[in-house]
């Protein structure tokens, strides 16, 4: 294979997203990237420092595009119309690029300084949207890993092909992320 002319980071970035959606991450190798990009293996790590810095970096990439269609869909909404908005956005984002949202998900170093700031990025903005309800800071973060659990565990689920039955997934996680906002909206001291 000839040594591709204008090949940068991005591409490659890129190119490693579009193979983790299509056969998901744990399929993604230097090889495949190479072939697919049709260049040498070897010439991979002008861009990148090796498998283990590619799934750091599609991690980053995933968690800073998860935030962002959580912002997009909450932008003019508050309070439970937000967090309704920014599940339904969260498991819209795993639904469109599993693989990154594998990336997600199977964090390479939880410790690594890049992804702990992209990642407290995210609970932040979510911990934005809780400051209506008033929660002491630790009621929050709770109720950020719940949300987190509610919506992985159903991105998860989907992605697996855990929903056989003939019902609306929509309208399931509608249900569970309302169901959720009453126990919130309880929990909080502002029963309806």
């Amino acid at each position: 294979m000839a040594t591709r002319q204008g090949l940068d980071a991005e591409t490659v970035l890129q190119a490693a997203i579009e193979l983790a959606d299509q056969h998901g991450i744990e399929q993604l190798s230097l090889a495949a990237l190479a072939s697919k990009l049709t260049i040498k293996t070897p010439s991979l790590y002008n861009h990148i420092k090796g498998l283990p810095d590619l799934r750091k970096q599609l991690s980053k990439r995933g968690l800073l595009l998860v935030k962002e269609a959580m912002i997009e869909a909450v932008i003019g909404k508050a309070e439970d119309e937000a967090l309704l908005a920014a599940g339904v956005a969260y498991v819209d984002f795993a639904r469109k690029q599993p693989g990154l949202y594998e990336a997600i998900s199977a964090l390479p170093d939880y410790e690594d300084p890049e992804l702990k700031e992209v990642g407290a990025g995210v609970v932040s903005f979510l911990l934005r949207i809780l400051a209506p309800y008033r929660l002491s800071e630790e009621d929050a973060l709770h109720v950020v890993r719940g949300f987190r659990s509610m919506v992985h565990g159903f991105a998860s689920l989907e992605h697996q092909n855990g929903f056989r039955m003939g019902l609306d997934r929509d309208e399931s996680l509608r249900r569970l992320l309302q169901t959720y906002l009453r126990g919130l909206r309880w929990d909080a001291g502002r029963a309806t």
